[in-house]
């Protein structure tokens, strides 16, 4: 290359460089790791499940059986059940409804033992919670996000019993059930004929033993033809739930070491791009840590706990002939939450490094969360957080916000509500982690949604239009739209976890510092089973302050 090619080159270098300045920041800003906060030291229970509302509060919930917790229920609502595991008359609440704009928590009456339960919202905002232990693990329970409301039981509403059991949801509306503990077979709710149920053999295929199933709180995804992708253990099928037929059996994950319950690893359907509304680019699962095969009796016979697992593996489930792409994380991990941010990263969070999931199983407790780049190259993926000062191990959950932080609960690896004498107390706070996109010195690139306002009902296959502003200098190709599904969590399986990118780029200028931004709504409700999303405009990364939508 000549003397005056090369200083050509450079140059344009040094232009492309300085042009990138904004994304630069953005990156300098991940790199710094996020924060942390302190919500409540005490909100009574530990948050061994969650769900956001379309209200902006979250029903947090842990379980009956063990004995009273640190908050009471109000004056004559005392839980009086004489099949109880604990208590037969127990005036505690075991869950709690947490407003995020006030920052407090209310005590709510649960009437059967929901430990280990499961559940999902409804079209209309209902929080289904289906399962749980003991006198509850045939129950049906509903929750409306309105003022003053308080659970609402229907004791017999399962054919089976569910216990660590996985919720989806379908496009028709209803949820599909699928496993638990001795369960090989799924069930619908709301039921629309006879009570029944239907076996499902993948699940008895993937059971270990008796002692270690390896095979619960199975991850199903909701696939972008109809289908239901189930992985199990370390196996993965498409599944026609509506002719009961099992539509491709996918490879076994390579190192063959399993990712369920009690090997508790967690796993994410990626972001769907949609084109026109369409699904035009596949769909991908990601599941992440877990322990080795022999973790469980490893632990609980012998007291050795076994090193986690650091690997990820990554695969789309639309291919014809889909192989597993394995990639490292930073850290190993089992008892791991991943869940879905605004601007299509994936956060992992919480679990320890090293035994299982069950009581006092796990140790060396994962303090730093990490984010996950899917659209980077393989090699550069992943992003160390800063850590938090508080374990979170077994019965932890998460749930993301509207205003992108997420929330973070729970901790009770012990039998009882225990603060002293054990390994890792009873954990009864509650954090909020703040992804670096939230830091304030981006705030004038942060978007913030004028049109639509929030509530709004959308249709399927609809031109919208969003309107924003930003105030600082805006960087057109780099704007997007998302829309997120807020999902219920427990034990480290976020279920219906789903991200859609409704359109990016595209933006006219309406005024100053104002500007709009036309997208079609998903084309069906296989992409978007109907209900309430929380909608972001995204801008290098930065998501504003999300609105809710429901799509019908």
């Amino acid at each position: 290359m000549s003397i005056q090619n090369h200083f050509l080159s450079l140059c344009l270098f040094l232009l492309t460089f300085l042009a990138a300045g904004p994304l630069r920041r953005i990156l300098s800003q991940a790199a710094r790791g996020g924060n942390w906060a302190l919500l409540r030291p005490n909100i009574g229970i530990s948050a061994m499940h969650m769900q956001l509302l379309n209200n902006d509060r979250v029903v947090i919930f842990d379980r009956t059986s063990t004995g009273r917790s640190n908050i009471s229920l109000p004056s004559g609502k005392c839980r009086v059940n004489p099949h109880d595991a604990a208590l037969t008359t127990d005036c505690t609440a075991h869950s709690v409804e947490y407003d995020v704009a006030s920052n407090s928590v209310r005590p709510l009456r649960v009437l059967t033992d929901v430990w280990c339960s499961s559940g999902a919202l409804m079209p209309d905002g209902r929080l289904i919670q289906t399962g749980g232990f003991n006198d509850g693990d045939h129950a049906v329970r509903i929750f409306r996000p309105c003022n003053g409301s308080d659970w609402e039981e229907i004791k017999f509403g399962l054919t089976h019993t569910r216990w660590y059991a996985t919720n989806q949801i379908l496009p028709d509306g209803r949820q599909i059930i699928v496993g638990g503990r001795r369960q090989f077979n799924y069930e619908f709710y709301p039921k629309t004929g006879a009570t029944i149920s239907f076996n499902l053999p993948f699940l008895l295929y993937t059971k270990d033993q008796k002692e270690v199933e390896n095979n619960l709180y199975p991850f199903v995804f909701l696939n972008i033809d109809g289908n239901l992708f189930i992985f199990a253990n370390n196996r993965a099928i498409l599944f026609n739930y509506l002719n009961d037929v099992v539509v491709k059996q996918y490879p076994q994950i390579p190192d063959g070491n399993p990712r369920n319950y009690p090997s508790t690893g967690s796993a994410a359907l990626l972001p769907l791009k949609l084109m026109q509304g369409k699904a035009f680019f596949g769909a991908e699962v990601l599941v992440c840590g877990g322990a080795p095969k022999g973790s469980y009796i490893s632990a609980t016979n012998y007291g050795k706990f076994i090193a986690a697992l650091n690997t990820c593996g990554r695969l789309k489930i639309t291919d014809p002939s889909p192989d597993w792409v394995m990639e490292t994380m930073p850290m190993a991990r089992v008892m791991g939450d991943m869940l879905l941010l605004p601007n299509g990263n994936v956060l992992i969070i919480n679990g320890g490094s090293a035994g299982t999931a069950g009581w006092e199983l796990a140790r060396n407790p994962v303090l730093n969360p990490v984010v996950y780049r899917p659209k980077n190259p393989i090699g550069s993926r992943f992003e160390r957080q800063n850590p938090s000062s508080t374990p979170r191990m077994y019965h932890s959950a998460v749930a993301l916000l509207r205003d992108g932080r997420v929330l973070v609960g729970g901790s009770n690896p012990n039998r009882l509500y225990e603060f002293t004498g054990v390994l890792f107390p009873t954990e009864l706070s509650l954090e909020a982690f703040s992804p670096s996109y939230l830091n304030p010195e981006y705030a004038n690139l942060r978007p913030k949604i004028i049109l639509p306002v929030s509530q709004t009902k959308i249709g399927y296959n609809q031109r919208i239009t969003v309107q924003f502003k930003i105030t600082g200098t805006i960087n057109q190709n780099l704007v997007s739209v998302t829309m997120v599904a807020p999902s219920f969590n427990t034990h480290s399986f976020a279920m219906n976890q789903r991200l859609l990118v409704l359109g990016a780029g595209n933006v006219t200028t309406v005024g100053v510092s104002s500007y709009e931004m036309g997208v079609m709504t998903p084309g069906s409700g296989i992409l978007a089973p109907s209900g309430f999303y929380m909608l972001f405009v995204v801008h290098q990364e930065i998501p504003s302050l999300g609105i809710w939508v429901n799509i019908q």
